[in-house]
């Protein structure tokens, strides 16, 4: 019936005005999706439309469906007036009947003058409360608040995406999102159907709350899933704040510490436990989630009337035990994991791009000279260009550059010298303890680092001790008290390293705190550790506990564990530590390592005692010189292809990281001399491309040739470009899966064409075109030794395939070349047929998903005739018949060096194939 009115519809005119013809025709559409009859009525009566013995006859019906026919009875029988004034209620309230949106633009309405002077309210308590929650999700989410709290930009014009990637079970790439719409969307990327949590991971300060803001915003200004009337934001270190015997309803949680509604908070509920799917939860930061209750204890909760302790209420609507159907949507740094069973979706946020990076740059600097500037900076910095693929620490450097700029009377240099993130942090530190100066337009500020520092020695203390306490016991919110015990003051809070928590605990209006940023309280963390005096050689190394082999960290670990949330997942998550991620640890030991430079001793002597400032030091050198020793001796070696091959860990990382920090040419030497192998192997490390820097800062100590494996991680061109003062050692480089296009190619050729000591190239499955193809034939051309060339799975056309084909040609020692999944064709791969018909040294050719047809095979075939050296030729997944086939079996008989031709995936069937069974080099099934 509801296609039925449809169609009818679409034979009236446009231009039509009978309204009561419009309700006739459209009856049954309107009875199946009108579900509030009553702001129907009550808008009715309000206009005195109806009478009250009208609205009674209405009530008396049994069923909703009888309450909207009565309705169209009533309304039509009284007139065109009542029945487009009905229709102009329908338009209005468009929350309360949003099903009937579609059908209200597909008719044209548009009310008189006379019906749009007519006052409408709605009374309908769910639709007011969507109003409601749109109104205050706008008022949050409109502003982004600065970093010193002292300024406030609008996100729509601060906003920037950032490179989205869906994922499978094992992080592997399922394709990037186009747009935050299709977070949502149920089609794309599902991993689980049963799973009910979208968990979107990333690095520290890569764009995870900003992303959901973003979400809040396009919901509140109606940009989301019409489908979705309520949204619910909570920050999972809001559940940290209740007590062990706390408990609270599930809507009391909603109501009582969300937004509560203004009428009939009861039939609210009641169609949020009916229609679940109209809701959308997002819960922020897992990692940032402690408490001291043991949840394995804890009954699960099904009913959503049962009071609960708020932990129990998130995991058990996580999982889908209450409000199944709902989305909820789960943000954690990188390292945290959850039950796959309760799995929908995993995203993965790596950052800005290149693009992102210049659209950030255009709404920071406006002015395209002064964006010409920081560009050009960036490009001469690598340091600092790659800190800018993080957003938040591009924020941060963008700001340092604006220092600079008003210090330096608007000429913008950033420093041209090595900048560790320790001295980023602390221009960010020194830039805001000025605020606490008096200033005038007259007068700058003209006060050094070393003063700014000395007079706020104080409030660096105060906010070192809440920060190092909090840290010490996995806590990044504070309670009043807690910030009162640290003597912090209140015009210390103003500086904008703490701010205020808005979601409150069950304790109260009392005020609750937390540092801007977890890195910041890291950082704060740190300096406590060396102003402090009284800090022990023990306490000051505590968090380099990460660093120690797997039974020693079991043994001493000085930091408490996080909570474990058995209800998330089976029993095995009570032996599994769910947060085992510390990164904020990891930042600590960096910070301490920057801070105890000899670079930032002048600055430190006038806050720390001399004698104390060289008892840490001592310390820490000795510590890090242990650590790195026993942990490069605990790394697994093993002899392969005549390499003494050392596979590193994440944790290799971290401390590469913190070497790099103390910008210690002695501390890299020892590192370089630890490493005794000449194959240095750190795939899947997530490493970044800042620790390209860090690992170059150790291995330009390395005086012999090494071979150097980066597959899997996230380097990108900036990453090949800190890379540059390795490439004089480096026999094998191996950078597949590391989002590297035709710019990090071309770094590679100047590099590499310098030395051309080159034997092995990597680089499958990037994102590399025909101009990359060109450098990379260069380097072939200039590198007499070089025997491997993996380029599978990038985008190389005909263009690229002939130009590298030529380079194959005249090259005397390659042996082995991968061109797997690109899109060279047959004009590609005719070229290759031509290099190798009297090729010395090609023995493996892989030409696998290359959109090749019977014209290649015959190419191929009129090769193999009177090439011997060929060994292996894979054209798998082609478009190759049986006629192709037959070719290449034809010319076998005239070739015996090669070993496999491999065709299955063509266009052969199984009855066609055996016809080659006698030929056992031709591989069909």
């Amino acid at each position: 019936m509801e296609m039925q009115g449809h169609s009818e519809m679409e034979i009236i005119p446009s231009e039509s005005h009978s309204h009561i013809k419009l309700l006739t025709i459209s009856r049954e559409l309107l009875v199946t999706h009108i579900r509030h009859t009553q702001c129907l009525v009550d808008n009715l009566l309000k206009n005195d439309y109806f009478s009250a013995e009208d609205g009674e006859i209405v009530g008396a019906c049994p069923t909703q469906p009888d309450k909207v026919r009565k309705i169209l009875d009533l309304v039509q029988s009284k007139g065109e007036e009542v029945s487009e004034f009905f229709l102009y209620v329908l338009q209005q309230l468009a929350d309360a009947y949003v099903d009937l949106r579609p059908w209200l633009l597909e008719i044209g309405f548009s009310p008189s003058k006379l019906i749009q002077s007519k006052a409408v309210v709605n009374t309908d308590p769910v639709s007011r409360y969507t109003q409601k929650l749109r109104h205050q999700l706008g008022r949050d989410s409109k502003f982004i608040l600065s970093y010193g709290q002292k300024e406030e930009l609008l996100l729509e014009e601060m906003y920037t995406d950032t490179v989205v990637e869906l994922v499978g079970f094992g992080n592997e790439s399922l394709g990037m999102l186009d747009s935050l719409a299709c977070l949502l969307d149920l089609s794309t990327g599902v991993l689980n159907e049963q799973g009910e949590t979208i968990f979107v991971f990333g690095d520290a300060g890569v764009g995870k709350s900003m992303l959901l803001q973003r979400l809040q915003s396009l919901w509140a200004g109606g940009q989301l899933d019409a489908g979705l009337k309520f949204f619910f934001h909570f920050r999972c270190r809001m559940f940290s704040c209740f007590k062990e015997g706390d408990t609270l309803s599930l809507q009391d949680l909603l109501f009582k510490h969300y937004c509560y509604p203004e009428q009939d908070p009861e039939a609210v509920f009641a169609f949020l436990l009916r229609s679940p799917h109209t809701a959308l939860f997002t819960f922020d930061g897992l990692d940032e989630l402690h408490s001291d209750l043991d949840l394995s204890r804890v009954p699960d909760t099904s009913s959503p009337w049962e009071p609960a302790h708020p932990l129990v209420l998130l995991a058990n609507l996580l999982s889908g035990t209450l409000l199944k159907g709902a989305a909820k949507l789960l943000t954690a740094r990188t390292g945290v994991e959850i039950p796959r069973q309760l799995l929908r979706k995993k995203v993965l946020l790596r950052g800005f791009s290149p693009g992102h990076l210049q659209a950030y740059t255009r709404r920071m600097f406006p002015d395209r000279a002064t964006q010409g500037r920081v560009l050009d900076q960036l490009e001469a910095n690598p340091n600092l260009c790659s800190l800018c693929t993080v957003p938040l620490f591009c924020w941060i450097l963008f700001r340092c550059f604006q220092h600079f700029h008003s210090a330096c009377d608007g000429s913008p240099q950033l420093p041209d010298c090595t900048v560790t993130l320790t001295d980023v942090f602390l221009l960010v530190t020194e830039v805001h303890l000025n605020r606490t100066q008096p200033t005038s337009l007259l007068q700058r500020n003209t006060r050094s680092q070393t003063q700014t520092f000395r007079a706020g020695r104080g409030t660096l203390h105060s906010l070192g001790q809440v920060a190092h306490w909090g840290m010490d016991k996995n806590l990044f919110v504070f309670s009043q008290e807690e910030v009162q015990a640290s003597q912090i003051q209140e015009g210390d809070l103003q500086l904008g390293f703490l701010r205020a928590v808005p979601e409150l605990g069950l304790g109260g209006d009392q005020q609750s705190y937390e540092f801007f940023h977890v890195t910041l309280q890291a950082f704060f963390a740190a300096f406590f550790l060396v102003m402090d005096d009284k800090v022990s050689t023990r306490e000051l190394l505590g968090f380099f506990q990460e660093w120690a082999p797997p039974g020693e960290a079991m043994a001493t670990s000085c930091s408490p564990r996080f909570l474990p949330l058995q209800c998330l997942g089976d029993s095995g998550l009570a032996r599994a530590d769910p947060f085992k991620n510390k990164d904020h640890f990891q930042f600590t030991s960096l910070f301490l390592c920057g801070l105890l430079s000899k670079a930032k001793q002048k600055l430190l002597r006038h806050l720390v005692p001399a004698a104390a400032l060289r008892r840490k030091r001592r310390a820490l050198w000795a510590h890090l010189s242990a650590s790195l020793r026993a942990h490069m001796k605990s790394l697994p070696r093993v002899r392969s292809g005549g390499f003494n091959q050392v596979q590193a860990m994440p944790t290799f990382v971290w401390m590469l990281r913190c070497i790099y920090e103390t910008q210690s040419e002695k501390a890299g030497q020892l590192a370089a001399r630890g490493v005794c192998a000449d194959y240095l192997k750190l795939t899947y490390c997530n490493a970044y491309s800042a620790d390209c820097s860090a690992l170059s800062f150790v291995l330009h100590h390395f005086r012999k040739r090494l071979a150097l494996d980066l597959d899997n991680n996230h380097l990108n061109d900036y990453g090949v470009r800190e890379l540059q003062p390795c490439f004089s050692r480096l026999t094998v480089i191996r950078l597949s899966v590391n989002q590297i296009t035709d710019c990090g190619v071309k770094v590679l050729c100047e590099e590499l064409t310098k030395y051309k000591i080159l034997t092995f190239l990597g680089l499958y499955n990037n994102q590399i075109t025909d101009v990359g193809a060109r450098y990379i034939a260069r380097i072939l051309d200039a590198c007499k030794g070089l025997t491997h060339l993996k380029l599978g799975k990038n985008r190389i056309t005909s263009e690229g395939g002939k130009c590298l084909a030529l380079a194959v040609k005249n090259s005397r020692s390659i042996a082995d070349v991968g061109m797997w999944g690109n899109s060279i064709g047959d004009e590609g791969a005719k070229a290759f047929a031509e290099a190798l018909r009297d090729h010395p040294s090609l023995t493996n050719l892989r030409l696998t998903k290359n959109e090749l047809d019977d014209d290649v095979a015959e190419s191929m075939a009129e090769m193999l005739e009177v090439n011997q050296t060929l060994k292996h030729l894979w054209l798998i997944q082609n478009q190759i018949t049986a006629k192709g086939i037959a070719q290449l079996a034809g010319a076998l008989q005239k070739n015996t060096g090669i070993t496999e031709i491999c065709v299955n995936g063509n266009l052969i069937k199984p009855e066609e194939a055996k016809v080659f069974e006698d030929e056992k080099r031709i591989v069909c099934f």
